[in-house]
């Protein structure tokens, strides 16, 4: 087994993990509102979308409708952002920005993979070879820019998650409110690790 086969088990693992989670504690959850269960649901599809893609099978899914969706999905965190008594609507609309980011990066990764056509140019039209050429390189440098800041906000938004409750977990464990107390942590580990794997399949992707 090759070093790449070992990184696409591990991010498998961590999708299908994931989906899990979102399964389990956000849609099956009756504390869970009308709002976070289409969150989780999207957050499952995302997950079960990744866990596929490194191998074979996750390119035999049509790429179009899957962009579609993502980009949609993208849109669905900051619009339906609202205020609450405590927070104001940017306040949630900033804690909503990383399930954005990483549909935003499924939906480029899809949107990458089935990639635009191309014309077949006539051989002798040297003029407009060159022309499609330039442009060839202005979109790669293009798509570079994209994937590059993707990947640095979601690498970012996983070591805020992940590095969260750190100064507080060992004072956590030993009080009579450790199970409700780690429930925090529980979910930035959660949100840390998908947005980390979400940075490392984009960045393999791309």
């Amino acid at each position: 087994m090759s070093a790449a086969d070992v990184v696409h088990w591990m991010l498998t693992a961590l999708f299908t993990a994931g989906a899990v989670h979102a399964l389990r504690d956000g849609v099956l959850a009756r504390s869970s509102g009308w709002r976070s269960r289409v969150d989780h649901v999207l957050d499952i599809a995302m997950a079960l979308v990744m866990a596929v893609m490194p191998w074979t099978s996750g390119h035999m899914l049509p790429e179009l409708p899957q962009t579609v969706f993502f980009a949609a999905a993208a849109l669905w965190f900051p619009l339906t952002a609202f205020r609450r008594a405590q927070d104001s609507r940017l306040v949630d609309i900033a804690r909503r920005s990383p399930h954005a980011a990483g549909m935003a990066a499924m939906a480029w990764m899809t949107y990458l993979t089935a990639g635009p056509s191309h014309e077949t140019l006539a051989e002798g039209i040297s003029s407009a070879h060159h022309t499609a050429h330039v442009g060839h390189s202005t979109a790669a440098e293009g798509g570079e820019l994209v994937t590059g800041v993707l990947a640095l906000y979601l690498l970012a938004c996983a070591l805020r998650s992940l590095t969260h409750d750190m100064p507080t977990l060992r004072g956590a464990s030993g009080t009579v409110n450790a199970t409700t107390s780690m429930c925090g942590p529980y979910n930035h580990f959660w949100h840390g690790s998908m947005s980390l794997g979400t940075a490392v399949m984009l960045l393999m992707h791309c």
